[in-house]
């Protein structure tokens, strides 16, 4: 293997799932969901709800760039906008039923993806390859938890 490939190939096979996962959501109805976007539902899934100022500080983007994207989402009709309960100034924003049943199909693609590379190469190397690419990116990061967020 060529010095420095390793890292090149993570990229390329995040790229190839992403792209596979893209291409199943266009054909099942899901064909205005950007990549961008994913990392907003990744987000909103976990945490239930999100100012734009928290999405922003996730993904690296302005406060502005945030509400921009929440605006097309809310067109699109996968999050909505409440009041936040603590804070008059600021709206709560969270996945609507579609946000949910997106986030889902995600889920079950990466699963079969996943089953596929089992079929591959086996379980349990597939288990050891998890585990070890969970060590390298811990290590890489100092131990601290990376945020999946997208690379601008």
């Amino acid at each position: 293997m060529a010095d420095g490939e390793l890292p090149m190939l993570f990229a390329t096979a995040f790229r190839a799932v992403m792209d596979h996962v893209h291409d199943r959501l266009a054909a099942e109805g899901f064909d205005d969901v950007r990549p961008a976007h994913g990392f907003v539902f990744q987000y909103l899934s976990f945490h239930r709800s999100a100012t734009a100022v928290q999405l922003g500080d996730h993904l690296g983007i302005t406060k502005q760039a945030a509400v921009q994207l929440v605006d097309e989402l809310e067109r699109r009709g996968y999050v909505a906008r409440t009041p936040h309960p603590h804070d008059r100034r600021s709206r709560l924003v969270s996945l609507t039923p579609r946000g949910w049943a997106c986030v889902q199909r995600v889920t079950q693609v990466w699963r079969e993806v996943e089953q596929r590379w089992a079929e591959l190469i086996g379980s349990e190397r597939l288990e050891q390859l998890r585990a070890d690419i969970a060590t390298l990116t811990h290590d890489t990061a100092g131990g601290a938890p990376v945020p999946l967020r997208p690379l601008w």
